[in-house]
């Protein structure tokens, strides 16, 4: 009995020694191609091999070759570049998948096109059905917006359009009378109601005044929720995006596990829950984890300030345009340590929004205080935006372990205007990717769609060359502040990954991570920067799937 028993112990142990010893077989192997893997000890390739999923093989032909069997399927790129699926590290999902269907005004230059626009999509749909999304920009204007302009176009539509930074909306009067807000409304704090001259309501509400006309906004169905979460993945793949971190997807989780269970999910998903309800996503954690591949969570988001477009982000001195005004905070700072340190011990990633040089120095004193408090963790705290840095601060990214969330397509936006708002010295530490970088700060980059188009190419065009979208910046606006082609690569990969403690998945390609990549038509380590804002995705794969084919799409 001993010796069958030995017997079947080695007969066992020559079969795990064969399987240890044979190489693992590939669903698809992918050649001639110029493979940006992310990896430091291995940056470029010529092949990968896939079984499943996961990546099993990168390196030259004929070592991921022999990964090949009868039934491998072998794809000739043609030289093509291939890099990591691109990880935007924050966007709004829901949002930008619906404002792909509403009325388009980000490129209407005038206030007359903008009214244009308006009555024209307002002819397209019925009475009573609200008019939102927009993502209006205004500069250059005489005035912001005001009820007025569009109240003769939109009688039968309540119409709340947002500026494009998303910290400030036009209402039409019907919106404002379904709203039950008149000229009595009182302020609201961390918010502004605009006014005319006679007290008058001009129809612009900013921050948290918004929430007076949001939140009688009728619910969206489930239909109309899924229809926008599906058109957004389709947008995001085009635009080569395989993860994102959508910051406000707690809302619509409802609506994600929909789409998923139908088999419509193609992009992976990291979501936050708002910082207030903290214990919500602490007993969420708690009952169900943090998710798997395809959906995951355990981070909270907040606000300190708003935008710079807006005049609410919080700075030390006044606006250079508007001496009486520095800006506002969105949230005290007692709510904010409270909520930092609770979602801290909780074990909550902490993501919050700062935009402002004061609001950026508050925020990183709190993140220091609680680090201190609550003791060493591996925490990976945020501050999205990272805009306005005061230049002290900028070291403190580095030493506090804070990752700089950052979307360099509004630097090439607000470098039109940035400087009008807070004067040429501010400006050289706005957007500060090189310093930020060289003080040792991880740099995770996104778009924060639908604020700004989710298209990471010309997000690292932004980083790379710094020319602003007006032409009159050709060498880059500050452009001490541009990075190198594969810095911003990493911000887009790699260092997006680790933002949501992902990288052992995702964010570069090597064998055992998730078989997420992108195929572009040129090799941008290779061209002139200047050139990348015309690159385009030509496939997106996700999981060893391809999702978008150009070429089929056309």
């Amino acid at each position: 009995m001993k010796k069958t028993y030995l017997l079947a112990l080695i007969a066992i142990s020559v079969m795990t020694v064969s399987c240890n010893n044979s190489k693992p077989t590939a669903d698809m192997i992918i050649t001639n191609a110029r493979i940006w893997t992310g990896n430091a000890e291995q940056p470029f390739a010529g092949a990968m091999a896939v079984s499943g999923d996961t990546i099993v093989a990168v390196g030259g032909k004929g070592e991921v070759m022999k990964h090949r069997s009868a039934e491998s399927t072998v794809i000739d790129l043609g030289g093509r570049f291939v890099a990591p699926g691109f990880i935007d590290s924050h966007l709004h999902l829901l949002q930008g998948g619906s404002n792909l269907a509403s009325v388009q005004l980000r490129d209407a230059s005038t206030p007359g096109e903008f009214i244009k626009r308006i009555k024209e999509f307002a002819a397209t749909q019925k009475p009573g059905i609200w008019i939102l999304g927009g993502d209006w920009d205004g500069m250059g204007w005489e005035s912001l917006p005001r009820r007025e302009w569009i109240d003769s176009v939109t009688p039968d539509n309540p119409v709340f359009v947002s500026r494009l930074d998303g910290h400030m909306a036009l209402a039409n009067t019907l919106a404002l009378k379904l709203a039950g807000v008149d000229r009595r409304v009182k302020d609201v704090s961390g918010g502004t109601i605009e006014r005319d001259g006679r007290g008058e309501l001009t129809g612009i509400f900013k921050d948290n005044a918004m929430d007076l006309i949001s939140f009688k906004i009728p619910e969206q169905s489930e239909e109309e929720v899924d229809r926008a979460l599906v058109a957004a993945m389709n947008y995001l793949a085009s635009n080569g995006v395989t993860s994102a971190h959508a910051v406000d997807a707690a809302s619509y989780a409802d609506g994600l596990a929909r789409v998923r269970a139908r088999g419509g999910q193609i992009t992976r998903i990291y979501y936050l829950q708002t910082i207030s309800r903290w214990k919500d996503m602490k007993d969420q954690v708690e009952k169900d984890g943090r998710g798997d591949r395809w959906i995951s969570t355990g981070g909270v988001k907040g606000f300190v300030d708003g935008s710079l477009g807006s005049h609410t982000a919080a700075f030390i001195e006044p606006y250079t345009d508007l001496q009486t005004d520095t800006g506002l905070f969105v949230n005290s700072e007692e709510d904010l340590y409270n909520w930092i340190s609770e979602s801290d011990k909780a074990g909550l990633q902490v993501v919050i929004h700062a935009i402002g040089d004061r609001a950026i120095n508050s925020l990183l004193n709190i993140y220091e205080r609680v680090a201190m408090e609550n003791g060493e963790r591996d925490r990976r705290f945020r501050i999205e935006h990272s805009q306005h840095l005061a230049p002290g601060d900028i070291k403190r990214y580095g030493e506090l372990k804070v990752i700089a969330s950052m979307q360099p397509y509004h630097a090439i936006d607000d470098g039109r205007w940035a400087e009008e708002y807070i004067g040429p010295e501010r400006v050289k530490t706005t957007y500060a990717f090189r310093s930020l970088l060289d003080s040792g700060a991880t740099l995770a980059f996104g778009s924060d769609w639908f604020v700004a188009p989710a298209t990471p190419l010309e997000g690292i065009y932004a980083a790379v060359t710094r020319r602003t979208l007006d032409g009159k910046n050709p060498e880059g606006w500050v452009p001490e502040q541009k990075i190198t082609v594969e810095e911003a690569l990493k911000a887009y990969t790699i260092n997006a990954a680790y933002a949501s403690f992902e990288e052992d998945l995702k964010g570069t390609l090597e064998p055992g991570k998730l078989a997420d990549f992108v195929v572009l038509d040129r090799d941008i380590t290779a061209i002139d920067p200047a050139e990348i804002w015309n690159v385009k995705a030509q496939q997106t794969w996700v999981g060893g799937k391809k999702v978008f084919d150009r070429t089929e799409n056309q």
